[in-house]
């Protein structure tokens, strides 16, 4: 069992651009709500106040990078309990791994309903970027760490995973950096816990991206003016095969 301690004296320099993918909600929602401009923005000041108090150091940030250290999810994920706060900034190394991350979970949530048809609707996402820098990074897929790689990478039990984010919150580490899960490449994760290590306040790039199941299959297209696409068989992720139309 490590000890903060002895887990700060593995920290690593920590330097990349990492990417994330969100549902595109950065088309504002509360207009179909008001009658005019000023309306639209009282709501807006109104839902504001009614969140959760951002840490101190996501203030000021661009929301699409602050809000995940906002709200305490009542599902748990990898690195963080269920309801447990500040949240955790979930990023990959690779924009191809973060959609993979992201039909992972679009997939899992039709599993979850047996007989469910998805539809053949289209969800709009939205990819972006950021450069993160630190010195307080940890590695799991390193030495020494990796010696323990299938605690870290199981399919679908985190407590291993949550435990250990209980002493590197601990030894105050800002990141914990881990193979995707989820990525048929096997591309890499990070676990940002403090927002301060953004090099900038808002996104470096972003990118719509089409999610559509269909076939048996989730399909990630790139809206133009970029390219590219993936293709998602719920096998590839250990859950069942969903029925089609």
């Amino acid at each position: 069992m490590w000890t903060p301690t002895a887990l700060a004296s593995e920290f690593r320099r920590y330097r990349k651009t990492v990417w994330r993918v969100v549902e595109a909600q950065h088309r504002i929602s509360t207009n179909r709500l008001a009658e005019n401009f000023e309306d639209q923005a009282r709501l807006e000041e109104l839902a504001e106040v009614a969140k959760p108090d951002l840490p101190k150091s996501a203030q000021g940030l661009h929301y699409l990078l602050a809000s995940p250290f906002r709200y305490g999810h009542k599902s748990p994920s990898r690195f963080r309990r269920a309801n447990e706060r500040p949240g955790i900034f979930y990023a990959s190394e690779a924009e191809a791994t973060a959609i993979a991350e992201t039909a992972y979970w679009r997939l899992r949530f039709f599993s979850r309903s047996p007989g469910f048809v998805p539809g053949n609707r289209t969800s709009e996402h939205l990819s972006f970027s950021v450069a993160v820098s630190t010195s307080r990074a940890v590695d799991l897929s390193r030495p020494p760490f990796d010696a323990q790689a299938s605690d870290w990478t199981h399919l679908d039990d985190y407590k291993a995973c949550q435990d250990f984010a209980d002493v590197a919150r601990k030894a105050d580490a800002q990141l914990i950096r881990t193979v995707s899960v989820r990525d048929p490449d096997a591309g890499y994760n990070s676990a940002i816990f403090d927002p301060s290590i953004f090099a900038g306040k808002t996104p470096d790039y972003r990118q719509t991206w089409h999610f559509r199941f269909e076939q048996g299959r989730l399909n990630a297209i790139a809206a133009f003016p970029g390219g590219g696409s993936h293709a998602f068989e719920p096998e590839i992720f250990g859950l069942p095969n969903m029925p089609q139309h």
